[in-house]
C-alpha cells in the first residue's frame, strides 16, 4: 500500500513537513515513534500511534519504537496545563518493561527487512553528564526558539520548570541520534507533538547538516468533545490486567454513532473497499458495524479466545436463553468480569464448608433477598435458581460443590434478576 494515500482515505494526516512523498517513493524509509512509560499500560490513545506504526511497516517501510526511558524521568508539558508529578525511577522501568512487551503483540519485530527496532532513548544519555548534554545539546537552540512552541507559551503565565522546558531539547536529540545510528529519516505522532516534532528536524538540519521529516496525525476526539480513549470508568487500557476484554468489547460497542466512521477508519486493518462496502450494506444499522470493529479489535489486542470468551459473558448476561453450559464455559477471569457486570456478594469458603441453608445464604449472608419468608415464596415460584439449575426446596443447603474455578457461583431470581457469590 501507498502510506500516505493510506493515511488520507482513513483521515489521519494533520501536518506534514514538505518532500515526504518523495523521500517515501525513493525506497525504505526508517521512521519512529516515542512512547513514555508513565502508566503501567499502553492505552487505546496510545494505539493511534500504533496504527501509525503498523500502516507503515505494512506498506514496506522500518517502523522504530523509541521507548522513553529518559524523556519519561521529565514529563513532556504538552497538553498539560500544570507541572506533573515525576515517576520514580523505579515504576518508570516497570512501566517501561510492561509496555515493551505490548508492543510485540501489534508489530513485526521478527521477520523481512523491515522488521521493526525498539530503543530505550536511556542509552543516548546514562553515559553523558550535564556539561556534555548542555555543550552538545543545550547549545542547539536558542531560547527563542524554545518559548515560541505551542506547548511552552501556555504555560507561561501558570509556570513551567526547566525540567519540563527542557523536554524538547531531549526529544529534538532523540532524532538526531535515530537518525544518525539507524538512518531514522521521519519521524511521526499525534498534532499536539508537532512543536518537539520539528524541534528534532531543526537538529538534525543543524547539527549534521542532513534533511529530516515529520508527519502528525489528528488528535481523536469523540464526537461530543469529550477525550476519546477513556470511559466512565477511566481509561481503556490494552492489558487485560487493567481493562477486561469484555469491557474493552464494550467499549466499541457502546461508541456513539457519530465516532463510527472515524474509529473504524483509525483502527481497522481492512481495506477500504470493504470498509466502504460495509459502510453502504449497514448504513441503517450502525450496531453491526460496531460489532465488526469491536470484534476485529478485541481479537487483535487480546486474542480469538479471549473474544470467544466475552460472547460467552454477553450471552450469559443479555441471553434470557442462557445455558448451564455457557456459564459453566467460562474461564475464571470471564466469570471475574460478569461479577463486575452485576450485583456481587462475597462469603467466606469456610461458611460453605458445612454446607449453608439456601435461605441463609440468600436473605441474611447476600442479601440477594430481604427475608426468609421472601426466600421461600421465591422458591416455590420456581424462580431462584444456582448456576442455572432450580433450587426446589427451601431447605436446599449450598456448599462448596457448587463453586466454579473454586471460587464463584451464579444465583437468579427470576429471569432478569442476577447476582453472582465470590467465596473467599
Amino acid at each position: 500500500m501507498d502510506f500516505l494515500e493510506e493515511l488520507s482515505w482513513r483521515g489521519m494526516v494533520q501536518d506534514q513537513t514538505p518532500g515526504i512523498k518523495e523521500k517515501l517513493d525513493e525506497g525504505m524509509v526508517t521512521a519512529y515513534i516515542g512512547f513514555d512509560p508513565t502508566a503501567p499500560s499502553l492505552t487505546i490513545g496510545n494505539y493511534v500511534q500504533i496504527m501509525l506504526l503498523k500502516l507503515f511497516q505494512l506498506s514496506g517501510h522500518k517502523p522504530i519504537v523509541l521507548m522513553g526511558g529518559a524523556t519519561g524521568r521529565i514529563g513532556d508539558p504538552s497538553g498539560k496545563d500544570k507541572e506533573r508529578q515525576l515517576k520514580s525511577y523505579d515504576e518508570l522501568d516497570a512501566n517501561l518493561a510492561r509496555q515493551a512487551a505490548q508492543f510485540y503483540k501489534f508489530l513485526n519485530f521478527e521477520d523481512g527487512e523491515n522488521k521493526a527496532i525498539m530503543v530505550n532513548n536511556l542509552d543516548f544519555y546514562k553515559d553523558m553528564n550535564i556539561l556534555s548534554f548542555m555543550r552538545n545539546v543545550g547549545k542547539t537552540l536558542t531560547v527563542n526558539y524554545m518559548m515560541s512552541k505551542e506547548s511552552v507559551k501556555k504555560r507561561i503565565e501558570t509556570g513551567i520548570s526547566f525540567t519540563e522546558f527542557s523536554y524538547q531539547l531531549l526529544q529534538g536529540y532523540d532524532y538526531q541520534c535515530l537518525y544518525d545510528q539507524y538512518n531514522c529519516r521521519l519521524q511521526m505522532g499525534g498534532s499536539d507533538q508537532w512543536g518537539n516534532i520539528t524541534t528534532g528536524t531543526e537538529f538534525i538540519r543543524r547539527n549534521s547538516g542532513g534533511k529530516a521529516y515529520a508527519i502528525t496525525t489528528p488528535l481523536l476526539t469523540k464526537a461530543d468533545g469529550t477525550k476519546f480513549g477513556k470511559s466512565e470508568q477511566g481509561n481503556i487500557w490494552l492489558s487485560p490486567d487493567y481493562t477486561s476484554p469484555y469491557k474493552f468489547y464494550q467499549f466499541w460497542i457502546n461508541a456513539a454513532d457519530a465516532d463510527l466512521s472515524s474509529f473504524t477508519r483509525y483502527f481497522t486493518l481492512k481495506p477500504q473497499e470493504e470498509i466502504e462496502g460495509r459502510e453502504q450494506e449497514f448504513a441503517d444499522n450502525p450496531r453491526e458495524l460496531k460489532k465488526l470493529l469491536a470484534e476485529e479489535l478485541t481479537k487483535r489486542v487480546h486474542s480469538e479466545e479471549e473474544f470467544q470468551a466475552v460472547l460467552k459473558v454477553s450471552e450469559l448476561l443479555f441471553n434470557k436463553r442462557a445455558t448451564k453450559e455457557t456459564l459453566h464455559s467460562l474461564s475464571q477471569s470471564a466469570l471475574a468480569t460478569v461479577a463486575e457486570e452485576i450485583p456481587s456478594f462475597t462469603i467466606s469458603k469456610d461458611q460453605l464448608a458445612n454446607g449453608m441453608a439456601i435461605a441463609d445464604l440468600l436473605a441474611e449472608h447476600t442479601s440477594i433477598l430481604a427475608s426468609k419468608g421472601e426466600v421461600r415464596r421465591a422458591i416455590k415460584g420456581n424462580a431462584i435458581s444456582i448456576n442455572k439449575e432450580k433450587v426446589s426446596s427451601h431447605d436446599a443447603m449450598v456448599n462448596q460443590e457448587v463453586l466454579l474455578h473454586g471460587q464463584f457461583f451464579m444465583v437468579e431470581n427470576g429471569k432478569k434478576n442476577k447476582f453472582m457469590v465470590i467465596a473467599e
